[in-house]
């Protein structure tokens, strides 16, 4: 598989409340089908939930790479804000203002950097570890 492709799925899958979108690989063939909860699109045959042969795309958050990882970049770049940012993810709006907050230290770049580094390694061993075979 691509990993371009890998990587759009998990992207679908990423960009909803954990749980709204989800997507699976058939590791025979490479076939990714996908299902969300807030379109009615069920493209996912019932097989894919029963066979080994298939495997559930994961959510970032099962890759420790929604707030885990703003907090481990803020760790190395921004400890003296770290309360701050915490308190950011107790309501609404918090990547709004973390992103604010890195534009004005000048951090925006290395923050985009930082996330799709670890993003693209996550998702390399997650294929790795679960037998989705990458073609460059």
């Amino acid at each position: 598989m691509k990993f371009s492709d890998i990587e759009d799925a998990f992207m679908f899958v990423s960009a909803s409340f954990y749980g709204d979108n989800s997507a699976r690989i058939c590791k025979s063939t490479g076939q990714i089908c996908y299902s969300s909860e807030s379109s009615d699109m069920d493209e996912i045959p019932d097989e894919a939930y029963e066979s080994d042969g298939w495997v559930a795309v994961p959510h970032k958050n099962d890759l420790e790479l929604g707030q885990d990882l703003v907090f481990k970049f803020v760790a190395q770049h921004l400890p003296a804000d770290s309360e701050r940012v915490h308190d950011f993810f107790h309501s609404r709006g918090a990547y709004s203002r973390y992103k604010n907050l890195l534009e004005e230290r000048g951090l925006l770049q290395e923050w985009y950097d930082f996330e799709n580094t670890r993003t693209e390694a996550a998702i390399r061993e997650w294929c790795q570890d679960n037998g989705v075979e990458i073609t460059e």
